[in-house]
C-alpha cells in the first residue's frame, strides 16, 4: 500500500490566536463575574466575535464535496444568531438568567439539526451482520452510559429548571437535545468511515459537540448570578474547537486525498470505560444515598448486560473469524502447491517428485512437456472462459489416461508436464495423443485439440531442472515442426540456445542504438476509472525483424543474464518519464509509476544502491515509484529478499505481482515489505461466474485489508468483472478494459483531463 498523504504540521494562524485570545477573555470576564457583579453587556461581546470566525473557517474547510463543513457553518452561525437572541431577551426583561424564550429555542434547534445533518452526512461503512449487531450494542452503550450521568447531573436541579414552565423546559430540551447531537456524532465518527473528511478533524469536531452540550447542563448553578451566562465562555470554548477542527481539515485537504484508515482498536476498550464509569457512580450513588439510586442501578445493569452481550457475539465473531482465516490459510496452503483453475499439481511439487524418483531409478524416468497448439487463438475467439474449461477438460482427459505411477502438473497457461516412471514412454505419449485429438466439449463448445509434446528421458546424475529444460527444448523443436507432434530430446536442439545467444546479441545492440521504448498501461482508481497511475512496460522494434514481442526477447534476456542492463534501462527511463510528469503536470500527474524488476535482477546485490542513484539523478521522489517483482523471486529469501527491503526502506513501494500462482502463501506476505498486492488475471478471468476463483479473490482482499495492503485487480477485462471486484472491495484495477499500454504523450494528455480511457 502506498503511504497516505503526510499532513503538514500544525501551525498557529491568526484565526486561532484570536479565537484562542476570545476564549481567554470571555474565561477572564466569567471567572471575575462569579464573585463580583460584572456588566453583563462585555460578557456578550466576546461571543458575538467568536461565532463569524468559526463560521468563515468552517466554510473555507468545505472543499472537494465535504458539504459536512457547509452544515457546521451554518449550524454555527444559527447558533450565534439564536445567542444573540438569548442577549436581547436577557437586556429587554424578557427573560432572566439561563432561560431563554421559544423564539430564541427555535434558533438554537435549527442550528444543532443544522450540524446534525450534515454529520449524517459522512458515509458509513459496509458492515456484515454481526459487525452490525456489535455496533448497536455499542451505540446503545454509550446512549444509555450518556443517559444515566445526564439524569444525575439534572435530578438535582430538575426543579429550578421547572420553575419557569415554559423557559425551564425549553433550556432542558435544548441541553438534552444537544447531548444527543454530541452522542450521535462521538458515534458516528468513532464507528464508522469517514469519506473524504479527515478522521482527527471529526475528533475535534465531536469534543466541540461536548464542549458545547456538556457545559450547557451547568446553567442552573448560575441561577443566582442573572448576570451571568454559561454561554458567555461555551459558546467562545466551541468556536475556537471548531476552528481547530476545519483547520485541521485545511491542512489534510492541501496534503491531498485522505486514505482509508483502519479504525483504532483503542475503540474497543469503550464498552468496558463504560462499565467502569456507570459503576463508579452506582458506588458514588450508594455511599451517598442519592435520590436517583435506583435510576443509576438501572443504568449501570443495562450498561452492563449490553457490553456482556457485545463480548458473547466479539467471542462468536472471533470464532467465525479464525475458521475463516483457517480456511484461507488451507486454501492458501493448496494454492501453494496446485493450480488454482485445473486442481493439478504445480513446479513445486513436479520438481519435488522428480527429484525423489531420479534419486530412486533415474533410468525408468522420463519427463515431458505438452502445450496445447493454437491455445491462443481459442481465447481470442471464443473467450477466456472457453479457454479455461478447456484447460480443465484437457487436465481431466490427461489424468485420466496416465499409468497409475505416473503424475501430471500444470506449469501455467496451457502448458502441462508429465512425470513418468514405468513402462514405454513413447508409446503412453502417443496413446495420450489419440485421447486428446478427441472432440472436447468446454463450455458449451466442441473443440479439437492438438498438442505439441517434447520427452526427456531421464540420465544418470542429472537435475529435474536440466530435465524439465531438456523436454521444453524437445517441446519447441515439437511446435517448429507443426502441430500435434511428439519429438524426444536430441543434444542438436540445444542449438536453439544459440538461437536465442543471437538474439540476445541484437538486444545488447537494441539498448545501444535507440530500438527500445516504453508503454505505459494506466492502473486505475474504481468504480469511475480515473487515472491513478502506470505500470512501464519495455517494447522492441528490430530494423530487420520488426517488432519483437516481450515473450520473445525477455526469456533470451532471462536465460542470458542480459535482462540485468535491460532492466536498468527500463528503471532509468521509467524514472525520468515520471520526473517529467511530474514538472509538466504537477499533481494531475501519475500518482505511481511502477517498474518490473526480475528475480535475475535482485540477485544483483547492490541492486537497491542502483535505484537509489536513480532516484537521485533523475529527482524524483521515491513514493512515486513502485518495484514490481514476482512471488517466485523473493520466495526463497536470501540477496533478493535483503535487496527489496533495502528498497523499501528509500520509500519506494513494493508491489507483488501475480499473486496466487505461484508459491503464495501468507508467510510471504509477512515477511516481504510488500505495499501493494496484485491479483493474476487468472483469477478475474471468472470471478462473475463464482467457484474458486471467486472464492480466492474474495479472500485476498480480506488478508489485504488486514495486512493494511493495497490490492490492485489484473487483466480486468469486462464492466461485469469490474463491478464484481467493487463489490468485494478492490479501488484498484488494470485491464484492457479501461486501458491497452499507450505511449508516454497519451498518458500525459489523459492525465490532464483525469481519466484513463
Amino acid at each position: 500500500m502506498t503511504n497516505p498523504p503526510r499532513v503538514p504540521p500544525f501551525r498557529l494562524t491568526r484565526t486561532l490566536a484570536v479565537a484562542g485570545g476570545l476564549v481567554a477573555v470571555a474565561a477572564i470576564w466569567f471567572c471575575v463575574g462569579l464573585f463580583h457583579r460584572t456588566p453583563p453587556v462585555f460578557g456578550w461581546l466576546p461571543l458575538l466575535a467568536a461565532v463569524p470566525i468559526a463560521a468563515v473557517t468552517s466554510w473555507r474547510a468545505a472543499d472537494q464535496g465535504r458539504t459536512l463543513w457547509r452544515y457546521v457553518s451554518a449550524g454555527i452561525l444559527l447558533i450565534g444568531l439564536g445567542a444573540a437572541g438569548n442577549a436581547f431577551d436577557y437586556f429587554s426583561g424578557r427573560q432572566q438568567g439561563q432561560h431563554i424564550s421559544g423564539w430564541t429555542a427555535g434558533v438554537y434547534t435549527a442550528g444543532l439539526v443544522a450540524i446534525l445533518l450534515g454529520v449524517l452526512r459522512i458515509p458509513g461503512a459496509r458492515r456484515t451482520r454481526i459487525e452490525w449487531v456489535r455496533f448497536g450494542l455499542d451505540i446503545a452503550t454509550v446512549i444509555v452510559t450518556v443517559l444515566t450521568f445526564c439524569w444525575h447531573l439534572i435530578y438535582p436541579r430538575w426543579e429550578s429548571w421547572l420553575s419557569d414552565s415554559v423557559g425551564g423546559a425549553i433550556t432542558v430540551l435544548i441541553v438534552v437535545g444537544a447531548g444527543f447531537i454530541c452522542v450521535f456524532a462521538f458515534v458516528k465518527v468513532a464507528f464508522t468511515g469517514t469519506g473524504l473528511i479527515d478522521r482527527r478533524a471529526l475528533h475535534l469536531l465531536a469534543l466541540t459537540g461536548a464542549v458545547g452540550a456538556g457545559g450547557g447542563s451547568l446553567a442552573p448553578l448560575l441561577a443566582d448570578r442573572p448576570y451571568l451566562n454559561t454561554a458567555h465562555v461555551l459558546l467562545p470554548c466551541t468556536c475556537m474547537c471548531l476552528c481547530f477542527a476545519a483547520d485541521r481539515q485545511l491542512r489534510a485537504t492541501r496534503a491531498g486525498r485522505p486514505q482509508p484508515r483502519p479504525l483504532s482498536r483503542r475503540l474497543s476498550v469503550m464498552p468496558y470505560a463504560a462499565v467502569l464509569a456507570t459503576g463508579g457512580l452506582l458506588l458514588s450513588s450508594a455511599v451517598s444515598h442519592t435520590a436517583d439510586l435506583v435510576v443509576i442501578a438501572i443504568g449501570s445493569v443495562t450498561v452492563t448486560v449490553l457490553v456482556a452481550g457485545r463480548q458473547a457475539v466479539a467471542l462468536r465473531d472471533n470464532a467465525l473469524l479464525l475458521d475463516d482465516l483457517d480456511a484461507r490459510q488451507r486454501e492458501l496452503a493448496h494454492q501453494a502447491t496446485h493450480d488454482v483453475l485445473t486442481g493439478l499439481p504445480n513446479r513445486t511439487v513436479l520438481v519435488r517428485e522428480i527429484t525423489e524418483a531420479l534419486a530412486a531409478d533415474p533410468e525408468s524416468v522420463s519427463v515431458a512437456l505438452i502445450d496445447l497448439d493454437d491455445f491462443k487463438e481459442i481465447n481470442d475467439d471464443l473467450g477466456h472462459a472457453v479457454g479455461d474449461a478447456l484447460l480443465v477438460a484437457v487436465a481431466e482427459r490427461i489424468s485420466a489416461e496416465l499409468p497409475a505411477d505416473a503424475m501430471v502438473a500444470r506449469l501455467g497457461g496451457d502448458e502441462y508436464a508429465l512425470l513418468l516412471r514405468s513402462g514405454d514412454h513413447a508409446a503412453v505419449l502417443g496413446a495420450l495423443a489419440a485421447q486428446l485429438r478427441r472432440p472436447v466439449h468446454a463450455a458449451g463448445h466442441e473443440l479439437v485439440v492438438e498438442a505439441s509434446t517434447g520427452l526427456a528421458p531421464a540420465r544418470a546424475g542429472e537435475t529435474a531442472d536440466e530435465l524439465l529444460r531438456r523436454a521444453d527444448v524437445a517441446m519447441y523443436e515439437a511446435k517448429g515442426q507443426g502441430k500435434g507432434r511428439l519429438v524426444g530430446y536430441t543434444a542438436e536442439m540445444d542449438q536453439r540456445t544459440a538461437e536465442q545467444s543471437r538474439l540476445a546479441a541484437d538486444l545488447r545492440t537494441a539498448l545501444d542504438t535507440d530500438q527500445l521504448h516504453l508503454l505505459y498501461q494506466p492502473i486505475v482508481a474504481m468504480p469511475g476509472g480515473e487515472l491513478y497511475g502506470v505500470e512501464a512496460l519495455v517494447r522492441w522494434t528490430h530494423p530487420e525483424r520488426g517488432p519483437v514481442g516481450p515473450a520473445t526477447f525477455i526469456p533470451a534476456a532471462e536465460r542470458t543474464g542480459l535482462i540485468v542492463p535491460l532492466g536498468s534501462w527500463i528503471l532509468q527511463e521509467a524514472c525520468r518519464q515520471a520526473t517529467a510528469w511530474l514538472a509538466t503536470l504537477g499533481g494531475a500527474a501519475p500518482r505511481t509509476v511502477t517498474v518490473n524488476v526480475s528475480a535475475r535482477q535482485l540477485r544483483e546485490a547492490g541492486f537497491a544502491k542502483e535505484v537509489e542513484a536513480v532516484l537521485h539523478r533523475t529527482g524524483l521522489p521515491p513514493h512515486v515509484l513502485t518495484v514490481e517483482v514476482t512471488e517466485t523471486a523473493v520466495f526463497d529469501g536470501g540477496t533478493a529478499l535483503t535487496e527489496l527491503r533495502a528498497i523499501a526502506e528509500l520509500g519506494v513501494n513494493i508491489a507483488l505481482d501475480d499473486f496466487g500462482t505461484g508459491h503464495s502463501s501468507l508467510g510471504l506476505l509477512r515477511t516481504c515489505p510488500a505495499d501493494i498486492l496484485k491479483v493474476d488475471k487468472s483469477f478475474v478471468d471468472d470471478i462473475t461466474e463464482g467457484g474458486q476463483n471467486a472464492v480466492v479473490v474474495a479472500a485476498l482482499i480480506g488478508i489485504c485489508d488486514g495486512l493494511h495492503l493495497r490490492a490492485v485487480a489484473e487483466g480486468v477485462e469486462t464492466a461485469e468483472q469490474a463491478a464484481e471486484l467493487y463489490r468485494l472491495g478492490y479501488r484498484y484495477a488494470q485491464g484492457y478494459y479501461y486501458a491497452r499500454p499507450l505511449p508516454a504523450a497519451e498518458i500525459e494528455a489523459r492525465s490532464r483531463c483525469g481519466v484513463a480511457a
